[in-house]
């Protein structure tokens, strides 16, 4: 059995940029597990997976080690194989997903625009373990929604966490978001996912359903312009709408192939 494979850099217009993602289009689901050793195999921070339903697509994502419930950078890099490689010619594409609901991606010139669920943090009381993992420097803020949201002063704070990845793998939440106002842009952000088998995610779309929401507020704009400053950094066009957050990026295609299963 042949599984057709693609991977694409998404939030970027640089091959070895932004954030990369393994898509694999599929004529009807594969056996959890299989997709799993997969995911593994491949080695990225997400493989997405897709099967045509009805108008659209049925989608899921797969990190090295267990499915998740939401994932921007490979939703757009489906998007880009089917535009780009697949003969898709739509204005835009339902994706319908198990956990996150009814995905929309349209094109937008030599951008994808992805419509996500807005998911904005809470306040919470820090456990001092997530703080000592993240270098120790006390943050602005801490809240959460799926994952840990620690807002710091500067960019440069940003820039210079070095995590210990052992000890936050040990924090109760899947990921890490680290956060503040950019030097070049309305914000920035880092992610961190150890305990998914991700030390660092180089950009993540997931964690803008939250950083748009919050900055937003704080910025008290809708229209905002983001960097995730990984070293394969990723640029986001970010709109708030409410509880619907906008995420738009460009993508390259770095490879396809073949699967032997």
């Amino acid at each position: 059995m042949t599984i057709p494979i693609y991977q694409a850099d998404a939030f970027t217009d640089q091959l070895f940029g932004g954030n990369p993602a393994a898509i694999c289009p599929l004529t009807e689901w594969l056996p959890e597990a299989t997709m799993q050793k997969i995911a593994a195999e491949n080695n990225l921070a997400e493989t997405a997976y897709f099967v045509k339903e009805g108008d659209g697509y049925g989608l899921r994502w797969f990190t090295p080690e267990l499915e998740i419930d939401l994932c921007g950078h490979a939703t757009l890099a489906s998007a880009h194989i089917l535009y780009t490689e697949l003969g898709y010619d739509q204005l835009s594409i339902n994706f319908y997903t198990q956990k996150a609901g009814t995905l929309v991606v349209s094109k937008q010139g030599d951008k994808y625009c992805l419509d996500f669920p807005s998911r904005p943090p809470q306040q919470v009381i820090a456990p001092q373990e997530l703080i000592v993992a993240l270098g120790g420097k006390t943050p602005v803020e801490v809240l959460k929604s799926r994952d840990y949201f620690v807002i710091y002063e500067t960019e440069q704070d940003i820039h210079d966490i070095a995590p210990d990845f052992n000890l936050l793998a040990k924090v109760d939440t899947l990921g890490i978001i680290v956060t503040a106002v950019g030097d070049d842009a309305d914000f920035v952000s880092r992610f961190f996912a150890p305990s998914a088998g991700i030390n660092e995610d180089p950009v993540t779309g997931s964690a803008h359903c939250n950083l748009i929401p919050y900055w937003a507020e704080k910025l008290g704009k809708d229209k905002m312009h983001a960097y995730q400053i990984s070293s394969r950094k990723g640029e986001l066009w970010c709109e708030n709408k409410g509880d619907r957050v906008l995420m738009g990026g460009k993508a390259v295609t770095y490879l396809k192939g073949e699967i032997y299963v």
